[in-house]
This record gives C-alpha cells, structure tokens and sequence, in this order.
C-alpha cells in the first residue's frame, strides 16, 4: 500500500467515525410541579405536641416498613407539615451503642465514647405518606431538622448533640435523601441486632450506615481533652472514669490480701475484701468521696477488663463476659466494719512500694485535723509528710472529743526517729511533746497563740533565761 493510499483510508475512516450518532448520557432533573413547587416552598417543620404522640405512633407504625415506635431513651419527634396536613414525620434517638465504623471514622478511644455516646443521635424513623411522595421532599425536610436538631435537643435534654447518623435497607431505599443532604456513607453493619442488654443476634439483613457531622470540626471535638460547655452536662452525671491499666489495679488488689475479713461467713459473699479495697482506693483517686452510691456507681463504671483484674466475680446469667461490681450495701458494709488499723498498714505498705521506703531522720512531719465532708461533723486527724506530701496515718476524733488525744495516738504509731513534728497551737501539749521526744526520738515545732496563758508565760520566762545566761555576742555554735 502506497502513502497516499493509506492517507486515503484513514480520512475516510475518520469520516464515518464522525457520521455515526453519539449516543450521551444526561441526568435529567425530575419534573416538579407548580402545586409539588408550591408545597417544597410551604413546608415547615416542628416538634409533635404531647396530645400528638398517639396519632403520630398510630400513623408511624401503619406506613413504615419496620411497624414500629418502641424508641428508648433520650428522643425527639418531628412533623413536616403543609395546610394542615402531616407530609412527612421522624423520630431521632440515642446513637447506637457499638458501630466500629462510625467508631473509626470518629476516631475516638473507648472511653471517651462511652461519656460521650449521648452527643450521637440516630434517625431511626422517616416516613412519607404516599400522597406526597414528591420530588426533592425528602431532602427538604431533612435540611430543615438539620437546622434545628441540635438546639431542640438542647433544650429537652441539656446538651446539644455533634454527629447524626442513621440506617437504611439497602434492599429497599438507596439512601438518596440522606446523599443530598451531605452525609457520608461509612458502609455496611455485619448485620446484627441488639436483642439484649448485653448480647447481639445475627438478623443477616446488613444496612448501609451513613453519618453526618452537625457543625464543623465534629469529629475533632468528640475525641479532643475536653468538650464545649453546650456539650458537658452529658458527662457531669457520669461517675469519674478509672484511668488505672487493668495490669495496675491487678498488682493494687494483690497488695490488699492480707486484710482480715469480718465476715465469719464467706459462703454468698461475692466480693472478697480486696477486692472491694481497690475498688475504693481507686475511687478516692479519682475524687469519689461521698459514700456507697457514688462508689457503687464509680463500680459499674469500670471497664470490664478492669473488673475482671480488680476479682469481681462473673454474672452467670449473662451470655458473655460480664463482671457482677459490688452494689451500694456491699459498699455500706464495706466502709462500717473493715479493719481501720490494718487497711493502714498496707496502704503504708503500698506506698512503699510505688514511692520507695521513708527515710524519717530526714522528714518534717505536719499533724493536721480536718472535718470531713457530708458527714455531720466528723474529723480525722491526720499526718503527712512536708517534703513529699506522703500520708503517713490518720486517726479519727472521738464523738464529744477534740482533736488532741487523735493525735496522741496517731504520733505513737509513725515513725519519727529524728524527724520534726509541727502542728497548730491545739496540740502544743506537753503530753504530746512528750510522746515525739521521749517515746518516738523526735523533735518539735509547736506554735503558741495568746490565748494560751501559761503556756505563753512559760515560753518567754524560758526565752528570758536563755537570753541571760547566754550572750548574743557569742558564736552561734555556743548557743
């Protein structure tokens, strides 16, 4: 073939590629009538009144595939509404409970998840009538409860919520609405089903899970140090949470097994008494200190890794791993009839070992009483050391006594060889000089006030004869 003959073909080529029709795929926008226009214009949203929540329910469980409202816990109900007439209606709810992908895409850990689920909400029911199934409704309707959700759900429950999310059947729906109105398909549930409190069912009809954030920076709120002020009443019922590894309260729990039990029969007694110890001390740790309610709540608020490590005893009548804490009796008894004495000593023990054994020649010792809190007037004195902030014992006040025999017996119990003793005027006693210097090899630094007479003359008698008999021109190392 010459060149001029293949320059031919290929211009011919060219011309009946260019003759053939192109066949162009375009979207075409649905047809929206002026009376459809004049109702996506008209729409409005709000919330059901009380006296609606039956028809609404009624009408909910008619039109929706699912037939059902049994929503629980914190919920809102919508209606959009034209002339009169309910277009369109939806239930918001509490976020569900485990989601790994939504768990991922936050990125938030456990534990902030856990105090923070409350700020996730779920749309769990939207339903159109038939009659209006038109043309951009849906997303309509969407935009404006968007709009408004969080402020609504402020002002029923106290807290504004961050992230929506919600399900939809693949089976049956596309999830078109929730498309246009920004949100993000994260994928497909493993198709289970919280039938219980505390297990799943398989139901193998996975849904697709699509989520949105409600204001910017979502996401980085929810797994940030702390949370706007609109958003914190959702953790301020929460006990505080334990931030001990289970390997810790583990080694903690062991350090306490050696505390007598007061109880003569063990038999029915779920919790031992270290146990109930480290659940405790950890409690105190994170300033829960008033009384067994708070401690049963802090209890239940464990993580289950950190029951397991702390010895609470399994819940037979649970399908899967779950730990039985102590209630608010166990607590009660706890606190009422546990050695004094001997929880002391091994907490002292404890110390040792997390901050290395007391050198007392080189310590200054302060005794100081204080009244606790919520407890109708009861005191506790106790003792401390100034260099580390170690605690070292208390002692509590006697009903209609005072602070001063306490701490008597609270300096008989600490080491004080050649450490210095300082306390407020109260305790400037010659009994209690007595036990630092001669029974503990001590030394003290009590302060007088003017109120005490004759301790006072006696203190400046002493310092009159200390400056006669001695000259202040003397080198200090004579004084």
């Amino acid at each position: 073939m010459t060149g001029k003959a293949a320059v031919a073909i290929w211009s011919w080529t060219k011309l009946l590629i260019s003759s053939i029709p192109r066949v162009v795929k375009t979207r075409h926008k649905p047809i929206v009538t002026s009376e459809q226009q004049a109702l996506l214009d008209g729409v409005t949203l709000r919330l059901i009144r009380s006296e609606e929540r039956q028809p609404f329910d009624e009408q909910m469980v008619r039109g929706h595939y699912l037939h059902n409202v049994e929503i629980v816990g914190e919920q809102l109900r919508y209606v959009a509404e034209y002339q009169g007439q309910w277009v369109a209606l939806m239930i918001w709810n509490a976020g569900a409970y485990k989601l790994k992908p939504r768990e991922e895409w936050i990125g938030w850990s456990d534990r902030q998840k856990k105090r923070r689920l409350p700020l996730v909400v779920n749309n769990s029911r939207f339903f159109i009538p038939e009659p209006y199934h038109i043309p951009n409704l849906a997303s309509k309707v969407m935009k404006l409860v968007l709009r408004r959700l969080s402020d609504d759900w402020r002002q029923a429950y106290g807290h504004g919520v961050l992230i929506a999310e919600t399900f939809v059947d693949p089976s049956r729906f596309q999830g078109t609405a929730y498309k246009a109105s920004s949100w993000t398909l994260l994928g497909k549930t493993k198709g289970f089903e919280r039938s219980r409190k505390d297990f799943y069912e398989a139901h193998d009809r996975p849904k697709q899970l699509w989520v949105r954030e409600l204001q910017e920076g979502a996401r980085t709120i929810l797994r940030g140090p702390n949370l706007p002020k609109d958003c914190q009443s959702c953790e301020q019922d929460r006990p505080p949470d334990c931030p001990e590894s289970p390997e810790q309260l583990s080694r903690m729990r062991r350090f306490f097994s050696d505390l007598p039990d007061w109880r003569k029969r063990r038999r029915g007694c779920r919790h031992s008494v270290s146990s109930l110890t480290g659940a405790v001390v950890c409690a105190m740790l994170c300033k829960v200190c008033l009384g067994q309610r708070d401690l049963a709540a802090f209890a239940r608020n464990l993580t289950t890794e950190q029951k397991q490590a702390l010895g609470f005893p399994r819940d037979p009548s649970k399908r899967i791993h779950t730990y039985l804490a102590p209630s608010e009796t166990t607590f009660a008894r706890f606190l009422r009839y546990l050695d004094n004495q001997a929880l002391q000593r091994e907490l002292r023990r404890w110390l040792d070992q997390l901050l290395g054994k007391r050198d007392p020649t080189a310590d200054q010792v302060s005794v100081d009483g204080k009244e606790l809190l919520n407890s109708q007037g009861a005191a506790v004195v106790s003792a401390y050391s100034v260099q580390t902030g170690r605690w070292l014992g208390s002692e509590p006040v006697a009903e209609g006594s005072n602070e001063i025999p306490a701490a008597q017996k609270l300096l008989r119990r600490v080491d004080l060889d050649g450490s210095l003793v300082t306390a407020d005027a109260m305790h400037t006693q010659t009994e209690t000089a007595r036990i630092v210097v001669q029974e503990k090899g001590g030394d003290y630094l009590f302060t007088v006030k003017g109120n005490q007479k004759g301790v006072a003359d006696n203190a400046r008698e002493l310092y009159q004869n200390l400056a006669r008999d001695f000259s202040p021109s003397a080198p200090r190392a004579d004084l």
